[in-house]
C-alpha cells in the first residue's frame, strides 16, 4: 500500500469516525480548533491530512492516531528464528532483521577449548544466563558467572568460551561489523573461538 492509498483513506475514515460519534462538524470545529470548512475537506479528501491537523482529531475523538490513518495492526512480534550450531555452540537469534544491533542467545556446551582470540571492527556485549564463560581479552583471563556481564570493543583480540567445568549459557548482542564476523565467517580450525 503506497503513502497516497493510506493518505486516501483518511477522508471517509474521519467521516465514519464522527458519524459513529454522532459529533457534527461544528461540534468537532470548536473541540480542535480547526475550522468547519477544513474538516469538510478533510473528510471529502479534498485537504490532504496532515499531523498537525490529525492529531487535534484524535485527541478530541479520543482515538489513537494509527486509527485515523488505517495503520496496518502491529504483526506477531515474537521472533521464531531457527537455532544455528556453528563449532558445537547453539545460537539462537533474538533479532530479525540485519545490519544493526544483532542479539544471540548461546548454548556452549561442556569443553575446555584452547582459545584463539580474534580481533574485528565493532563491540560486542556478554551477559551469563547460567554457567561460567570465560573471557579472554587482551591481557586479561577472567570467568563470569550468571549474572554477570561484559562490554568490550572487538578490535582487542578476544575470545569467549567454556570454562570445561560445565556448559554456558549466555546472551550476546554486537553491531553490524560484529554480525559479519560471527554469522558469516567460516568456524576457526577448533570450531570453538569466536
Amino acid at each position: 500500500m503506497t503513502t497516497d492509498d493510506v493518505l486516501a483513506g483518511v477522508g471517509p475514515r474521519l467521516r465514519r469516525i464522527r458519524k459513529e460519534r454522532d459529533v457534527t462538524l461544528a461540534v468537532l470545529s470548536e473541540a480542535t480548533g480547526i475550522s468547519v470548512s477544513t474538516l469538510s475537506r478533510l473528510e471529502s479528501g479534498l485537504r490532504r491530512p496532515s499531523l498537525e491537523l490529525l492529531l487535534p482529531i484524535a485527541q478530541a475523538h479520543q482515538v489513537p492516531l494509527d486509527e485515523l490513518v488505517g495503520a496496518p495492526p502491529v504483526g506477531d512480534p515474537r521472533v521464531r528464528a531457527e537455532p544455528i550450531v556453528r563449532g558445537g555452540r547453539t545460537h539462537w537469534p533474538l533479532t530479525r532483521q540485519p545490519g544493526g544491533l544483532q542479539a544471540y542467545k548461546v548454548l556452549e556446551p561442556q569443553r575446555a577449548p584452547d582459545p584463539d582470540p580474534r580481533t574485528h571492527e565493532g563491540y560486542e556485549w556478554l551477559y551469563v544466563l547460567a554457567g561460567k564463560l570465560r573471557l579472554v581479552l587482551g591481557e586479561h583471563d577472567v570467568v563470569l558467572t550468571a549474572g554477570e556481564a561484559a562490554e568490550f570493543d572487538t578490535r582487542v583480540p578476544h575470545w569467549f568460551g567454556s570454562t570445561g567445568e560445565g556448559p554456558v549459557e549466555f546472551l550476546s548482542l554486537f553491531g553490524p561489523q560484529g554480525e559479519r564476523m560471527h554469522v558469516r565467517a567460516r568456524p576457526s580450525r577448533r570450531g570453538a573461538s569466536d
